[in-house]
């Protein structure tokens, strides 16, 4: 039988969230370049809802993340690297017939027309999830379950999953849903169902430039109007800042559980959306970019924090973009985080401070290194 089991749902949450999706081994190269011209590569990981992951557990909360790797050395690294960030990966499940997915990169921003981007996952562990072998209890488990549009791409099965999670139920968890669409994915596909599942979702996260794209929708009310349903709606606008749609949300409560994480955020963010929106617009950071990559799931990493922390809508935006400034001052995909207090300093900033602040590499650092000065 495929699907959940009628009633699934779990009485006592121990895990903040759970994030679905494909991870990868990142081949990083030694120098910029053409990959035909690149002499060697540095190994990584790459996944954006592992990288979720791996920045809500960096960030105190507890994470979780479920995939389905290949039963070799890849796969191995994969789940290692990302439980030593303190991610819970006991739920993965190894392929013994499908590899674990393998990609190379150039060192020149995603945006550009030199970046390339070689994948090497047809086939792969993670293209083989489906609603008959998830772990189900595991996933809904969370207080929050995180997806993205790369694994509804990935193959029919992975599709029929996606639907399968976001089907409305009775102890459903708030399902945060990131766009994510990523063209090469997609060619002789119809990108058009990422705006179905978005619709379904509680909280979802889409660029205007991925909208147009993927949509032909063009302008964050527009986009509004296409997706109604969730009761937040964040829309990235790149160095515009973002615009945050929210409805029904309520104050929340902060009381603090025994993980340490903050409650009352995650079910404000699925309250009932037939109230009328509140438009919040959240200017972004100047940073000085090392490399634009992996700035899409921190931001997300940031809000879904600051919701779990019940913030208002303003500072959970704030902190997407300051998670989002981590990692765009490193060269790869994850990296520490800001320590949580200068964090919060940082996001209770009047309007014209945060306009003029500007971070550059090894703020996170520095950072860091005063607040354990300070420390008695």
């Amino acid at each position: 039988m495929s699907g959940p089991a009628a009633g699934t749902a779990v009485a006592a949450t121990t895990t903040d969230v759970v994030c679905l999706g494909e991870s990868m081994v990142t081949f990083l190269p030694s120098q910029p370049g053409r990959l035909a011209d690149v002499p060697s590569f540095g190994r990584g990981i790459g996944g954006a809802e592992s990288n979720v992951a791996c920045a809500l557990a960096a960030a105190g909360h507890r994470a979780a993340w479920v995939g389905r790797v290949g039963a070799d050395g890849f796969g191995d690294h994969l789940v290692e690297t990302i439980a030593s960030y303190g991610v819970d990966t006991s739920a993965v499940r190894r392929d013994p017939f499908r590899p674990t997915g393998i990609y190379f990169r150039t060192a020149t921003d995603r945006g550009t027309d030199t970046h390339e981007v070689a994948y090497y996952r047809a086939g792969s562990a993670a293209s083989a999830m489906s609603p008959a072998n998830v772990p189900y209890e595991e996933l809904f488990a969370g207080r929050i379950l995180h997806l993205s549009g790369i694994t509804a791409a990935l193959s029919g099965d992975c599709l029929a999953l996606l639907r399968e999670l976001t089907a409305a139920r009775p102890g459903r968890p708030l399902v945060s849903f990131d766009v994510n669409h990523r063209p090469h994915l997609w060619r002789g596909g119809d990108a058009s169902v990422l705006l179905e599942l978005a619709r379904r979702a509680d909280l979802v996260f889409v660029g205007e430039d991925e909208a147009e794209e993927a949509w032909g929708i063009v302008g964050a009310e527009a986009i509004r109007a296409a997706v109604p349903e969730p009761s937040v709606l964040v829309v990235k606008r790149g160095s515009a800042g973002a615009t945050v749609f929210a409805s029904g949300l309520r104050p929340g409560p902060r009381s603090s559980n025994a993980g340490g994480a903050e409650c009352g955020g995650a079910e404000d963010a699925a309250a009932d959306a037939t109230g009328p929106d509140t438009v919040t617009h959240v200017p972004a950071l100047l940073v000085d970019v090392v490399a634009a990559v992996g700035a899409g799931d921190a931001f997300a990493a940031g809000f879904l924090s600051a919701t779990l922390r019940g913030l208002p809508v303003r500072d959970r935006a704030r902190h997407g973009h300051l998670m989002a400034a981590a990692v765009l001052t490193v060269p790869g995909d994850l990296t520490e985080p800001p320590a949580r207090d200068h964090a919060d300093r940082l996001v209770a900033l009047g309007d014209d401070a945060w306009g003029t602040l500007r971070l550059g590499p090894g703020w996170t650092a520095a950072d860091r290194a005063s607040e354990e000065v300070r420390t008695p």
